[in-house]
């Protein structure tokens, strides 16, 4: 029909690349609000309601219930009776239409209920999706793309009309929406119910970590492997790097770091994920190294990346920048994702030992207990050491116990013999 506007299937998160329509809640010749539902689809991960980013008449529906299309294709075309469909033009031609992640258009295929494919994971940042930026006037529709960027702000509160765009043509991105949640109260704020049952909603941070480890879980075949080390010697590495540059401010955290860097250049199978759709175990030349950090809404992951080339120095302040950022709420999704390898200093906390779940699709996590004085075996006497405990927590798919431990023992060494290993400039 002339006049009218193609909608393609967008974006719906997770990396997916197709959907199987499921119902139509629209006909030919229908009238349809701006953002109002006009299809069901099911992707591999779950159903998802599809809105319109326009008003007007439906002119065609390119697909029947029962078809898989692929994300970019031609989903619906709409006669348009408002400026939207201008701006939804505008907004593809800026490279940031329903085509959202570079995946192009490869035409439709029947398919009735096809089993769900498992999709790839992958340690290279999320793409964030495109939402709507803010409308300038009631006159004015929001311009809305993803679905998911905008349950995500639906689910937190967050009111896209007030949020500043940082993608192109003026688009408001999922970043822009996530930082805001960051931005919002510390916590979610529990409630109390008559019975005196407290329930705390888990949304924002906490939800997205939630789903993270549930994931992990349920997909990871993960072990423990353990060992007590003397941190005496790195303890007085610390203190000595401290002496002759107090502006470095090298922290044990930072230590442990490079400790663990040079660990992944000796066993670079475990800096890997596995490609669960390719079947395929996948080794990552650069190491993104990511750190547990506790935040005043929830547990985050920060991520230093290309942490292979950097000094100790330089990782104590990537470290600290990163912790400052996350406790204020101003990191964005690229921060938070991409890594390939987690350091978890669960000893902050006053704590021995753990067994940590794996940051997926990460293959390993080294976790870090409190160092406290204990009595040690040292050239046949007991003396009063500095004393903690390391725990590996690893995919069993990528190694077996034999690299883990190789690993572990390597990390171990150099907690008790830090001279050999770290440098400092």
């Amino acid at each position: 029909m002339s006049g009218a506007t193609v909608f393609r299937l967008p974006d719906l998160g997770e990396g997916l690349t197709e959907a199987e329509i499921l119902e139509w809640k629209v006909s030919v010749g229908d009238t349809v609000a701006t953002d109002q539902i006009i299809v069901e689809v099911e992707t591999a991960k779950a159903a998802v309601d599809v809105p319109v980013p326009m008003a007007g008449t439906v002119a065609e529906l390119f697909a029947e219930a029962g078809t898989v299309v692929d994300v970019g294709s031609p989903l619906i075309s709409i006669a348009a009776r408002d400026a939207a469909a201008e701006r939804y033009r505008e907004e593809e031609r800026a490279g940031s239409g329903n085509v959202l992640v570079g995946y192009g258009t490869t035409g439709t295929r029947r398919s009735r209920r096809r089993a769900a494919r498992p999709t790839p994971a992958s340690p290279a940042p999320a793409q964030p999706a495109p939402a709507q930026p803010a409308a300038p006037s009631h006159d004015e529709a929001p311009r809305v793309i993803s679905p998911v960027v905008r349950r995500l702000a639906k689910d937190n509160g967050v009111d896209v009309a007030a949020l500043t765009p940082t993608g192109p043509g003026g688009v408001i991105l999922r970043r822009d929406v996530e930082r805001a949640i960051g931005a919002a109260a510390p916590a979610p704020e529990p409630r109390q119910d008559e019975t005196g049952v407290v329930r705390v909603p888990l949304k924002g941070v906490r939800r997205t970590m939630a789903d993270k480890l549930s994931r992990s879980r349920r997909e990871i075949p993960d072990a423990t492997t353990w060992v007590d080390v003397d941190a005496t010697r790195l303890v007085k590495l610390k203190k000595k790097i401290q002496r002759a540059d107090p502006d470095a401010n090298v922290g044990m955290l930072a230590l442990f770091a490079g400790i663990c860097v040079a660990g992944l250049r000796r066993f670079p199978e475990l800096n890997a994920y596995v490609d669960t759709e390719r079947q395929e175990i996948v080794q990552v030349p650069h190491v993104h190294l990511g750190f547990a950090a506790q935040t005043g809404r929830g547990l985050v992951v920060p991520v230093v990346r290309d942490a292979h080339l950097m000094t100790v120095t330089e990782l104590a302040a990537a470290l600290r920048a990163r912790t400052q950022e996350a406790r204020e709420g101003r990191l964005s999704p690229a921060d938070l994702t991409g890594g390939t390898f987690t350091l978890n200093n669960y000893g902050v906390f006053g704590v021995d030992g753990s067994t940590p779940i794996i940051n997926h699709p990460e293959a390993a996590m080294l976790g870090v207990g409190r160092i406290t004085d204990r009595p040690w075996a040292v050239k046949g006497k007991v003396r009063l050491r500095k004393v903690t405990q390391l725990s590996f927590t690893f995919d069993h798919r990528v190694c077996d116990g034999g690299v883990a431990g190789g690993f572990l023992r390597f990390v171990a060494d150099c907690v008790e013999h830090p001279e050999t290993l770290v440098s400092h400039r």
